[in-house]
């Protein structure tokens, strides 16, 4: 095969790899951020984050995509890292490898979630990041390829059964 072929044909089977569909069955219900308030305090650098990767909620799901046109799950975390000049991976995959790994007990908001949405490939392929943690309710904000960016509970059975870690970063 020619290499100039080649190449773009690894690069789109990268970022296919970087962000999973987000099945649910149809007894999960997922809630709106609109009775998710944050405890962070909004301007510590966790609180900016929250903040900035709420005001994508409701934007639809494009491959790669990092703005209000479109976004994927981890072009969410990449470009809300951004605004607070912490530089992340592109690739959720590569996301999972930076900061402390912690337990799913210590996550605070700002905290990132990893996912293994295609249990056929064991790799993560989704993230999201932590937006509510108090009283044993753990939310998080992430792009899905059916709805969009949303924010669910990590009590749902689809992700807490995809839960592979948690991470902090900052």
């Amino acid at each position: 095969m020619d290499m100039r072929k080649l190449i773009p044909l690894l690069l789109l089977t990268v970022f296919l790899a970087s962000c999973g569909s987000s099945k649910r069955s149809s007894s999960t219900k997922v809630r709106t951020s609109n009775k998710v308030e944050s405890t962070s305090n909004p301007n510590s650098t966790a609180g900016k984050i929250i903040k900035h990767a709420k005001s994508f909620e409701g934007t639809r799901y494009k491959f790669g995509g990092t703005t209000k046109k479109g976004m994927d799950c981890s072009g969410l975390i990449y470009t809300s890292f951004a605004t607070e000049n912490i530089i992340l991976p592109r690739i959720s995959r590569d996301m999972a490898k930076q900061g402390e790994r912690i337990s799913l007990l210590k996550v605070q908001e700002g905290d990132l979630v990893f996912f293994q949405t295609n249990k056929s490939k064991n790799v993560i392929n989704h993230v999201g990041l932590v937006v509510f943690n108090k009283s044993g309710v753990l939310k998080f904000i992430h792009s899905t390829s059916s709805r969009g960016v949303i924010i669910s509970d990590i009590s749902e059975a689809y992700w807490n059964n995809s839960f592979v870690q948690a991470r902090r970063v900052i």
